[in-house]
């Protein structure tokens, strides 16, 4: 196969280059980054692909060519992931709970007051669940736990919620990894692939951007 990197995509967004870069150490590096995404205020990581391409490698196949030699088995992923991700949750849960409420400010770039106000009308709608939603957009599952926690939510409902959602997160799309890198396609395809991962992603967040940017110019509206 041939060598192929994600040109436009920065090393440490590119799951390839960063299982690579972390060498032998490449299992341990995987739940390094899954711990922080996961509610340690670093929300840009390569979360949803690092754990499919994993799951790839588990399998026994290099995508696109990358010299990549995974050193570690599906079992390993399949147990060790999903308690990285609940660490990582209950960590920026008592982030939130203990600080959460000084570190939200009006003017901040990412801590806004709004999203504290936004996690409370999210809550009543969608329940704990919404945790379980989280984990599949990037940045709010960074940002998810700590706002529970400033937000107050009860730990025991909070702790299930997260236990499910790493569980359906890191499980599923290692799964989903290992299952689709035996097809030859898949491998031809994975920068196209990459990129649909990111896009249903951020698709969530999309569709609530455009549902309050529409109900801001409906209220612009009435008022005028």
């Amino acid at each position: 196969m041939t060598t192929t990197n994600l040109a436009l995509m920065p090393d440490f967004m590119d799951p390839l280059h960063l299982i690579g870069s972390f060498g032998t150490w490449a299992l341990v590096g995987i739940l390094v980054v899954v711990f922080v995404e996961s509610g340690v205020l670093f929300p840009i990581l390569p979360g949803d692909s690092l754990l499919f391409v994993a799951g790839m490698l588990a399998a026994g196949t290099a995508a696109q060519g990358e010299a990549v030699t995974a050193n570690f088995q599906l079992w390993q992923l399949l147990l060790f992931i999903p308690i990285a991700a609940i660490l990582g949750g209950q960590v920026g849960y008592f982030i939130g709970r203990t600080i959460g409420t000084s570190m939200f400010k009006p003017d901040a770039r990412v801590l806004k007051q709004k999203y504290l106000d936004e996690a409370h009308a999210f809550f009543e709608q969608r329940g704990p669940f919404a945790i379980v939603i989280a984990r599949f957009v990037p940045i709010v599952r960074t940002l998810a736990p700590i706002t529970a926690g400033a937000a107050q939510m009860r730990y025991a409902a909070f702790t299930f919620f997260n236990v499910l959602g790493a569980l359906v997160w890191g499980v599923g799309l290692v799964l989903l990894g290992y299952w689709l890198g035996s097809f030859e396609i898949i491998q031809k395809l994975l920068e196209p692939i990459f990129i649909l991962i990111v896009l249903a992603s951020v698709a969530p967040m999309a569709w609530e951007w455009y549902k309050r940017r529409r109900a801001a110019k409906r209220a612009a509206e009435q008022a005028s």
